[in-house]
């Protein structure tokens, strides 16, 4: 770094914060650390918002959902345990649904869905949602094309009725490229503490990636609404990704900004 550091970059460094960020990757990367104080300090005032808004749906018996959808490995876990790190854990939930039973393939698709709704003064976070019919079924051929034809044609209606019945609905998609999945595909494989996020799924994501590109085009040129549009978030570089999908959430939200909390 050939530029002279201020005196306040001078004391971030030498905050707690500040050597954990310079010492915790190797090689040392002045410019790497300075970013990522500047996220964290970015962070906990949008983590501040975020309490502000869930207290505010509280006191108004407001109920919010984000969907949460994107490739495999963009960081939609990872942007999720930012959001709802800080706010009250008894008045929201993850909701993260493995695959259906037989009685739920025997039941209407977004039944299971419906079933995960926030209740008064809740907030609800998919980390995927009914939009896996569609995308990821199609392309493994978990449903029928008739079965994602059904789902095409209902979906705008279905996301119509919870808007009318009063939910604030957020719809988030993670995207990045095909390099940067496989990099962090290759990442997971050789760390020990995260290699247990790799699924049968996410090996087949690499080959897929035009199969995976199509349907994605398609849902977004069917379910990108005026009353229902779609966030697209930049995700190659994680940080950035997490503040933008907070900003977005705030703004999506109209919470009381002057709430005192």
């Amino acid at each position: 770094m050939n530029k002279k550091l201020s005196e306040l970059e001078v004391r971030s460094l030498n905050s707690k914060k500040g050597l954990i960020a310079l010492l915790s990757k190797e090689p040392l990367n002045i410019e790497r650390a300075l970013r990522y104080i500047d996220y964290e300090k970015k962070l906990e005032k949008l983590q501040t918002e975020l309490i502000r808004m869930q207290t505010w749906a509280i006191n108004n018996d407001e109920r919010v959902i984000v969907v949460f959808q994107g490739r495999d490995a963009a960081g939609k876990g990872g942007a999720i345990r930012r959001v709802t790190e800080r706010i009250n854990p008894r008045h929201m939930r993850i909701v993260a649904l493995p695959k259906p039973s037989e009685d739920e393939r025997s039941q209407w698709y977004f039944q299971r869905y419906v079933e995960q709704f926030p209740k008064a003064g809740e907030m609800v976070f998919f980390d995927r949602s009914w939009y896996n019919r569609a995308v990821v079924e199609p392309v493994n051929g978990f449903c029928t094309a008739k079965e994602y034809e059904v789902f095409m044609n209902q979906v705008n209606d279905f996301e119509r009725m919870i808007l009318e019945s009063g939910i604030h609905l957020v719809k988030i998609y993670m995207s990045i490229s095909k390099k940067e999945q496989a990099k962090r595909f290759a990442d997971i494989k050789s760390d020990p503490l995260k290699q247990w996020k790799m699924t049968k799924l996410d090996e087949k994501a690499q080959p897929l990636w035009d199969q995976y590109t199509e349907y994605k085009n398609a849902m977004f040129e069917k379910t990108n609404t005026e009353i229902s549009p779609w966030k697209i978030i930049r995700a190659n570089r994680k940080t950035e990704a997490r503040v933008n999908v907070i900003n977005h959430i705030l703004k999506s939200i109209p919470y009381d900004k002057d709430l005192e909390i």
